[in-house]
């Protein structure tokens, strides 16, 4: 069986699409930190009510000896222009056919041309005259292999423009080989998870003069980020910095990495002339001079090609940052209590399926949905229950015809996303009404959440407990929310 890493790879390695933009505004926000460094940002007519910094560095470049080291904190200089998003991190395109290359190109980077190794940026979105208001800190998936600020069914200029009452962050982070290396000599494998904590860190110095409440930060991720998120969640327990977590489709109960210890990393090496070198650091110094495109060009043929050995990197367990048995670390109490909400899709396996014009073989489909999301989410909501630590689950349901095109799509893997971020309506056609009123019930939630983990979804989304199943729908049969757990119980069932 495939690995997870390697299927959500399959998912996301696609072709991407140009970003549709409004006119920019000649006037431009700045932001002064407190260190002295002047940001300057722009403001889309379409969205006068948001200020955007974009492509701000919270480390130094990660390149030359500083390839497959710890991130470091850098010291910004005294003009920050903050006017267009910086390079993603380096990643490729696949050629294998799916729905996010077929279909909703949107999920794509917008500009697959701008990536590279200095990538170690964060854009800020946050409304006019901001004040104390709660964060969100978004960790984008994409299999460990792809993703930006830059997607634009998740840029969140519209959410902020509605509510006008939060502050969104979105980070790069290295991924594939350059982010989860696992290889010999190497200090820190998960440096893809390092990075996010440096960004959460750059938040808490930093966002207050963006408007935002350092005592309010909320991190969010979808898929692999939401993987990331939960393994936060344990990394940093004793010092958080975060009040709440959201984790859509995915948490660190999901299996997956980078395969074989060291044995990517290595085959690689010994295919771009690194591998007759002798010991470890010799061999890691020797791949430091590789050029970042050569590694990424052979890395792509191999995946490509669907040549062996297939060549996944991902977290891997150093009992620093990602753990071997996430079970126990509940048990002994080493996660943080902060409340979380955790959810998933309806159709989030359809996409790992094999399809053809009337549909995805629904046995798989259906397998990837209990194994993959279903199953994972739901332990994790239990054991974070059981250790009393609040707990909310959700299930999203919607199928909308401008997000989802074909008729067997459904709730599929991400396809709340344009909702949260308020893209939904940019491509294929207009919303309905429903549409925009469950859009506006799960911004609402997030929103409120983010103010306050603890209170801010009220009696209308109870917490799960040991003795109260309780999961909140979104988008299911023409309701916009409700409570229960209906069809989800036969599934729960078939989870060990």
């Amino acid at each position: 069986m495939l690995s997870y890493t390697l299927l959500l790879s399959w998912a996301w390695l696609t072709i991407g699409g140009e970003i549709s933009k409004g006119e920019i505004s000649l006037h431009q926000p700045k932001v002064t930190l407190s260190g002295g460094s002047v940001v300057s940002g722009v403001v889309d007519h379409d969205y006068s009510s948001v200020r955007q910094f974009l492509g701000v560095p919270y480390a130094q470049p990660p390149v030359g000896e500083l390839r497959w080291e710890a991130p470091r904190a850098n010291r910004l200089p005294r003009s920050v222009d903050a006017t267009a998003y910086g390079r993603s991190c380096t990643q490729f395109l696949g050629t294998t056919a799916n729905v996010f290359n077929r279909d909703v190109l949107e999920f794509n980077i917008g500009n697959i041309n701008s990536t590279g190794e200095d990538c170690l940026t964060l854009s800020v979105w946050t409304p006019r005259h901001a004040k104390k208001l709660p964060v969100v800190v978004f960790f984008y998936g994409g299999g460990w292999y792809t993703g930006g600020q830059e997607m634009p069914y998740q840029i969140p200029t519209q959410w902020v423009q509605r509510t006008k009452d939060l502050v969104v962050v979105v980070p790069n982070s290295r991924g594939n080989i350059f982010g989860f290396p696992n290889a010999r000599g190497v200090n820190d494998q998960n440096l893809g998870l390092l990075d996010q904590r440096l960004a959460v860190e750059w938040v808490r110095d930093n966002i207050k003069d963006f408007g935002g409440d350092s005592h309010k930060i909320t991190i969010w991720g979808q898929s692999s980020g939401a993987e990331a998120v939960d393994m936060y969640n344990y990394a940093w327990h004793k010092d958080p910095i975060v009040n709440g977590l959201i984790m859509d489709s995915g948490t660190a109960f999901i299996e997956d990495g980078s395969g074989p210890k060291y044995s990517n990393f290595s085959y690689v090496a010994s295919q771009v002339g690194c591998g007759s070198t002798g010991s470890a650091m010799k061999e890691l110094a020797c791949m430091k001079k590789v050029d970042a495109a050569t590694l990424e060009k052979f890395i792509e043929d191999n995946y490509n090609g669907g040549s062996t050995p297939s060549l996944a990197f991902g977290p891997s367990a150093d009992e620093k940052v990602v753990f071997s048995n996430y079970t126990d670390r509940v048990r002994q109490g080493k996660l943080t209590k902060v409340p979380a909400i955790i959810g998933v899709n309806k159709e989030d396996g359809n996409v790992f399926a094999p399809y053809n014009s009337s549909g995805p073989d629904e046995t798989i489909s259906e397998l990837w949905f209990l194994q993959l999301f279903l199953c994972t989410s739901y332990k994790t909501a239990k054991l974070r229950a059981a250790a009393g630590i609040p707990t909310f689950r959700y299930l999203y349901a919607g199928n909308f015809s401008n997000v989802a095109p074909r008729p067997w799509m459904g709730a599929y893997h991400s396809s709340e996303l344009p909702l949260l971020f308020g893209t939904h309506s940019n491509f294929r056609g207009p919303p309905t009404k429903y549409e925009i009123a469950v859009s506006k019930a799960m911004q609402d939630a997030w929103r409120s959440f983010a103010d306050s983990p603890r209170h801010g979804l009220g009696h209308k989304w109870p917490q799960f407990t040991p003795r109260r199943d309780v999961v909140r729908w979104f988008g299911d049969k023409g309701t916009v929310a409700r409570n229960g757990v209906g069809d989800l119980k036969m599934y729960e069932d078939q989870c060990r």
